[in-house]
């Protein structure tokens, strides 16, 4: 594991590269609003991507770099991880990029994806409403991803769910937002769709 700062318009940013033998593509995931990138479900899937062959950066927004609790506005948050893929595409000469997260983080990667020009996009616990607003929805964010799109989801989670389309899929596990409870099928279904989205451009 290599860390590395990435200085941001906003701050400087962190990144953790677990790297895979061989790889073919890098997965930036990135973390919740209020979380770290400790979270289980982070954990496990960046194991299943560096096993299917897959780099993998874990990227700490500037403010929980600089120990802010409260998350940054939405412009300011995609502009960092922006400015973290410009650097890590250096980095990574010619690979193909899947943004992804767990719950802000993966708003962040929706929202980023056409202009990071992200190949695919890995959604953990996509937060569709705050939890009892439905009215609230994120359903458009999701909906301007373009690439194909894999959403893990916890059966019982308040935050909603994403509507898919055609080119997104969806994997319902047992359990609420955190998708702490069921790691096996979260990791084996990110393997399987890391495989099969990945093998075109292999």
């Amino acid at each position: 594991m290599t860390a590395l700062a990435i200085d941001t318009a906003y701050g400087p940013a962190r990144v953790y590269l677990h790297c895979a033998e061989e790889g073919v593509a890098v997965l930036m995931l990135g973390h919740g609003a209020g979380g770290g990138l400790g979270a289980k479900d982070l954990v496990a899937v960046t194991r299943a991507a560096q096993a299917a062959g897959v780099h993998v950066a874990l990227v700490e927004q500037p403010y929980k770099v600089a120990g802010r609790r409260a998350p940054a506005p939405a412009n300011q948050l995609d502009a960092a991880w922006l400015t973290v893929a410009d650097e890590l595409s250096e980095r990574f000469d010619g690979l193909p990029f899947v943004f992804g997260g767990r719950s802000s983080g993966a708003r962040v990667a929706c929202r980023t994806a056409s202009a990071g020009q992200a190949v695919a996009v890995l959604c953990l616990a996509f937060p569709e409403h705050p939890p009892g607003r439905p009215e609230k929805t994120r359903q458009p964010e999701f909906d301007a991803v373009e690439v194909p799109t894999l959403v893990i989801q916890g059966e019982r989670d308040p935050f909603g769910r994403p509507k898919v389309g055609a080119h997104q899929e969806l994997v319902l596990v047992d359990g609420d937002h955190n998708l702490g409870k069921d790691l096996e099928t979260v990791s084996r279904a990110a393997t399987e769709w890391l495989s099969r989205v990945l093998r075109p451009l292999a």
